[in-house]
């Protein structure tokens, strides 16, 4: 992995407080695929996507880790409620860098809402597809029902 953007994405002092949180490495229940990866590579792997808005497909070679591995750790990793384990532990413990636990809360914002989860900012309620409506889906419902109006 490139070394000196990677410690950028994950500083050491990251990862030393990012790593006891992770959830033991399970192999698929399918079996096949390939061996563990390091842990440090596929977080960083993940940081970049949810710091850059890169989409997973798209995560860059350098990073020599695929891009299902990455979303399928991050997914995981989600489940478990890692990110908000980050949160915690960095502003609770603190990192090295005044940065830092700033950094830490930054990764876990983007990943909550890469998610689709609701952060504790998030104005109203979330809407889904069907109670959301363009200009010419409220015209035609109330064409419909003869509520238009005459020139």
């Amino acid at each position: 992995m490139t070394g000196d953007l990677s410690r950028r994405l994950v500083t050491d002092e990251l990862w030393t407080l990012t790593e006891p949180l992770l959830p033991a490495f399970a192999p698929r229940r399918q079996g096949g695929g390939t061996a563990p990866v390091d842990e440090r590579v596929v977080f960083t792997a993940v940081v970049y996507v949810l710091t850059s808005g890169c989409a997973w497909r798209s995560l860059p070679a350098w990073l020599e880790i695929s891009p299902a591995t990455a979303h399928r750790r991050f997914t995981g990793w989600t489940k478990a409620g890692v990110w908000r384990r980050l949160h915690r532990a960095a502003v609770r413990d603190g990192l090295a860098g005044a940065g830092e636990a700033d950094w830490a809360a930054v990764i876990a914002k983007a990943a909550t809402l890469r998610a689709g989860q609701r952060t504790g900012t998030s104005p109203g309620p979330r809407r889904s597809p069907h109670e959301t409506h363009t200009k010419s889906q409220k015209h035609s419902t109330s064409t419909q029902f003869g509520q238009h109006r005459n020139p």
